[in-house]
């Protein structure tokens, strides 16, 4: 109890703790390390080509970081820190392996860190609560997935229950979506554990779909713009693909540890990111309607690779519901005025 009283007292240090300073300086010497950097370039004539997919990637991470940190400040910080600590991990290799090395692999030691560091310090915004509205969208994209891919197909009796057990979770939460039934603690067990599975098996398939298509090719425009967004939403979702793998790790017996304490840690974690309040249902039905008209699109004409086009409505369906309900309370309000 001692020892648990402890470590609570050193984590509200840390957290209290102003770190900004330090990170400060930090920056000021990872400015001259990064001006070296540009000298032995120079000095060695080395051809950098820049990777427009690696920008995009970026892109999409730095956007998702500035929407989750709580202000500018925070942000440029967390960029500072994790631009510092990615140099000083990777300097030595400046003198240990060839430049184009570390200029090729320091950007994604930049991405592991910087991710991870957004998942640490912003736990509670991260873990964003998930509702029967977000496992209704991941359901109805798992079956989407699965026929898409071709999945239905397959003959193997493990793919096939595999399926089977997919199929049946997804058509609870979908009756959960439709209807007032109590959402219990199981219920937010179950269909919170569902939600991290299906969204981190998205996240593989992007992850690999993705790296898949080297880099951009500005020579082709169509192209260049598809694999531009696949890239710009694999940044985007890096946060959660990092964070729902954690939370899938949670479960999983530790090496040394308590695995029944830690297993009821855990479950309360994901009870407790689990909202127990009813989603209206002509939201549900408005989220029936705009995912599996897209998919159905999507599955007809191959207007986007079904990896994309899954990340694509999870980042415009929340867009588009936002947006809908201000423009209903704006109407509601003009109402009221008039009367």
């Amino acid at each position: 109890m001692d020892s648990q009283n402890k470590s609570k007292r050193i984590t509200k240090r840390l957290i209290e703790y102003d770190f900004k300073p330090m990170i400060f300086k930090l920056g000021v010497l990872s400015l001259i390390i990064t001006i070296y950097v540009a000298y032995k370039v120079f000095i060695e004539n080395k051809n950098i080509i820049i990777s427009f997919s690696l920008f995009f990637l970026l892109t999409g991470l730095l956007y998702q970081g500035f929407r989750i940190s709580e202000n500018a400040k925070d942000f440029i910080f967390s960029i500072i820190a994790s631009y510092s600590a990615s140099l000083f991990l990777s300097f030595q290799s400046l003198f240990n392996s060839d430049l184009i090395f570390f200029l090729e692999t320091w950007p994604y030691l930049f991405i592991i860190i910087y991710t991870i560091g957004i998942v640490s310090f912003n736990k509670e915004r991260v873990t964003a609560q998930l509702t029967e509205g977000i496992t209704l969208l991941l359901s109805l994209s798992i079956i989407y997935w699965s026929i898409d891919y071709g999945f239905v197909n397959i003959q193997s009796l493990f793919v096939k229950s595999i399926l089977i057990i997919a199929l049946i979770i997804s058509g609870f939460s979908i009756v959960n979506a439709l209807t007032n039934i109590k959402l219990s603690k199981t219920t937010r067990l179950i269909l919170s554990i569902w939600s991290t599975i299906v969204m981190f098996s998205f996240s593989i398939d992007n992850i690999l779909r993705v790296f898949n298509n080297g880099d951009i090719e500005i020579d082709n425009l169509s192209q260049g713009i598809s694999i531009s967004l696949q890239y710009f939403l694999l940044g985007v979702s890096a946060v959660y693909i990092m964070q729902n793998l954690l939370l899938l790790i949670s479960l999983l017996p530790q090496k040394g540890g308590n695995y029944k304490k830690d297993l009821t840690v855990s479950k309360k974690e994901h009870i407790n990111r689990y909202s127990d309040k009813q989603v209206n249902i002509k939201l549900s039905l408005f989220c029936i309607l705009y995912s599996v008209t897209i998919y159905i699109l999507n599955f007809k004409f191959q207007i986007l690779p079904r990896h994309t086009m899954i990340w694509f409505v999870f980042f415009t369906f929340p867009i588009i519901t936002y947006f809908t309900k201000r423009l209903n309370e704006q109407t509601i309000a003009k109402i009221s005025i008039k009367k």
